[in-house]
């Protein structure tokens, strides 16, 4: 029997998945749908980024092949920025630009791992990471976390073997939306770097980050350069999500592997996108701050509305960035309820099943919504239709 194929050995994507719930139901002008399946910006780039952008259009070689590992400005720019951030000195060497920060993930991957390697992914985790590891042939060993959602360095280290090559952060998180403590960042890199593995975090979600200044102080450390790896991306700050840019912060000597990658799979990333996101580290900094601003009120009303839900069994798990994680009281699972609170509430949302490993049932228990795109109304309306719901809850004996 032939082998299943690298995209058979993994599951359906989880947003298609679930927006095929939503085909052919029509939903009335009165209660239009509620959609917090996905993190992605749905207002366009703000204007002047978007003349800037017609601008670039008119310049040729804004349609060539660029440099495989970025733009040279967009490098220097972002190392100045991200050595600002975290006061700590970053060469324009150690930035590489990717096609959107998922790639940044897969080219780096690709870069320190091999066939039958190991790496470990707190849970719940981002499925896309998932999803690659299967797609490279790389074992996903599942890192529980706390009841704050939280990685321990000493559950980590009881997972590790001779094949694991890295420990794969999220913060902040997603689906938890939790902001990782300095101390859980600390604790994971010193173990990291006693077991000669890579600390691999991905900070997509850094610029809504509700703390001020810089989250950890990992990039100061001395030898940083041979645990440290941290990945960016560019579409939730400047809203450019369909012109895929992302970026990965690391040694020069792994960003030459990574360049064999990016060769391979896009050349470069989009000349536009990355034209956009220079021009945005160059001049959108007090429009960021606005965004951060907005995104972080809009965590405070999940936060004021969530007594509403906790009255009628719900839990808040997890709270930040784009994402609230919740614990439903209901008898029936997620997995099902999902299809369930289309039809019922006109609301799409992601059930924790998709950020479980299989046979975990802890995930069937679990809502993700991504928050980031409801207004404060919005916001209210949602908190509205759950509290409407009259579901069976755990403990009953009927069914939903």
């Amino acid at each position: 029997m032939p082998q299943p194929s690298r995209t058979e050995s993994t599951f359906t994507p989880p947003v298609p998945q679930a927006k095929r719930w939503i085909e052919g139901i029509d939903f009335p002008a009165d209660r239009p749908l509620i959609n917090v399946s996905q993190a992605a910006p749905v207002d366009p780039p703000p204007p002047a980024l978007r003349r800037a952008m017609a601008e670039a259009m008119e310049v040729p070689e804004t349609h060539l092949y660029g440099p495989v590992l970025g733009l040279p400005k967009l490098r220097e720019a972002l190392a100045k920025s991200w050595g600002a951030h975290y006061d700590a000195e970053v060469p324009a060497e150690s930035v590489a630009i990717t096609a959107g920060c998922n790639q940044a993930f897969a080219a780096t991957l690709a870069a320190i791992c091999g066939e039958g390697d190991e790496v470990l992914l707190p849970t719940p985790w981002y499925f896309n990471h998932k999803m690659w590891l299967d797609m490279q042939g790389v074992r996903t060993v599942p890192l529980p976390t706390d009841d704050r959602l939280l990685p321990e360095a000493e559950t980590a280290r009881a997972l590790i073997t001779e094949r694991t090559r890295a420990i794969v952060l999220v913060t902040p998180n997603n689906p938890g939306g939790v902001e990782y403590p300095a101390e859980t960042l600390s604790a994971l890199y010193e173990l990291a770097r006693e077991k000669g593995l890579w600390l691999i975090v991905d900070e997509t979600y850094k610029d809504f980050d509700s703390r001020t200044g810089a989250p950890h102080d990992l990039l100061k450390r001395e030898g940083h350069e041979d645990t440290l790896i941290q990945l960016y991306s560019f579409s939730k700050a400047y809203r450019l999500t369909g012109h895929r840019v992302g970026a990965i912060i690391a040694k020069p000597a792994l960003l030459t592997e990574v360049e064999k990658f990016q060769d391979t799979v896009a050349i470069c990333a989009p000349q536009l996108g990355q034209v956009a996101a220079l021009w945005g580290l160059e001049n959108l900094s007090q429009w960021l701050a606005g965004e951060r601003d907005e995104i972080l009120a809009r965590g405070r009303a999940i936060a004021e509305q969530f007594p509403r839900l906790e009255a009628k069994g719900w839990v808040l798990k997890g709270l930040g960035a784009y994402f609230a994680y919740v614990e439903h009281p209901f008898a029936a699972p997620s997995s099902e309820l999902g299809p369930k609170l289309v039809r019922d509430a006109g609301i799409l949302a992601l059930p924790g099943t998709m950020f479980m490993p299989e046979g975990d049932t802890t995930g069937e228990r679990h809502f993700r919504f991504a928050f980031a795109n409801l207004d404060t109304q919005g916001i209210t309306t949602l908190f509205d239709r759950l509290c409407e719901l009259d579901w069976p809850l755990a403990g009953t004996d009927s069914a939903a």
